[in-house]
């Protein structure tokens, strides 16, 4: 994709967030990272569905601006995406929003930490909860960084959420299933409590994802139930 066609593309997945609810206000971010090393990332300040690709900023690691319109500046919570693909080469992209539902979950201090729904089992595994950290601060970077290399999607302590990809699409992607799967499990616990899919049968969602959906990125589900994994390609790397 040329640097136009990745523009576009964060302005249509942040109108895409705001249009169901997942940010309200200034809320949320979205970066994709460059060939050149820089990346592309929403400013502060501004809402979602107000966002044009020519108010999107090119920073380096630093969140120095290196091209941007006069005034414009990233989030600070662009720290949180920077420490992703710090820890994790393979990541392209991160998401940052508050989807409610969710939300709601890390809000109560809740992990969605089961195997019920068979999509979730293959595309993400369980979803922790990461501790506490002052917006803006390092504290949310160092909290999620023990988490990133197992999981693509975690829940931020009374924040929000969290989803990387090796592309935009893919972490857009991600969040999707994520608040999905919460409203489902929420409305399984209201109805007496999500029955988990049986270990043998996880074994055999783990089989499709790596043999037949060739799915990206990691999956702790391949260390609580497989023993782990070595190879850059492989999506158990570093489990």
């Amino acid at each position: 994709m040329n640097m136009a066609e990745v523009r576009d593309q964060i302005c249509d997945v942040c109108h895409k967030m705001w249009q169901l609810g997942w940010v309200a206000a200034n809320d949320g971010n979205v970066s994709v990272k460059l060939d050149d090393g820089s990346f592309l990332v929403t400013p502060t300040g501004m809402s979602k569905s107000f966002i044009t690709p020519e108010k999107l900023l090119r920073v380096d690691e630093d969140l120095n601006v290196l091209d941007g319109l006069p005034g414009c500046r990233p989030s600070s919570e662009v720290k949180m995406h920077i420490r992703c693909y710090q820890e994790r080469p393979d990541v392209g992209a991160v998401v940052h929003a508050h989807p409610p539902t969710a939300t709601g979950y890390a809000v109560a201090g809740k992990s969605l930490d089961e195997y019920s729904m068979i999509e979730t089992v293959i595309c993400l595994g369980s979803i922790p909860i990461t501790p506490y950290g002052t917006p803006s601060t390092y504290e949310v970077p160092d909290a999620i960084a023990p988490y990133l290399g197992q999981h693509d999607v975690v829940l931020l302590q009374n924040h929000g959420a969290l989803s990387v990809g090796c592309d935009l699409i893919t972490a857009y992607y991600r969040m999707e299933t994520l608040e999905l799967f919460a409203k489902i499990s929420l409305t399984a616990h209201l109805l007496g409590g999500a029955q988990e899919i049986p270990r043998p049968q996880i074994d055999k969602l783990l089989h499709l994802r790596e043999n037949y959906y060739h799915v990206t990125g990691r999956h702790p589900g391949y260390k609580k139930y497989n023993g782990g994994g070595e190879g850059r390609d492989d999506p158990r790397a570093g489990l």
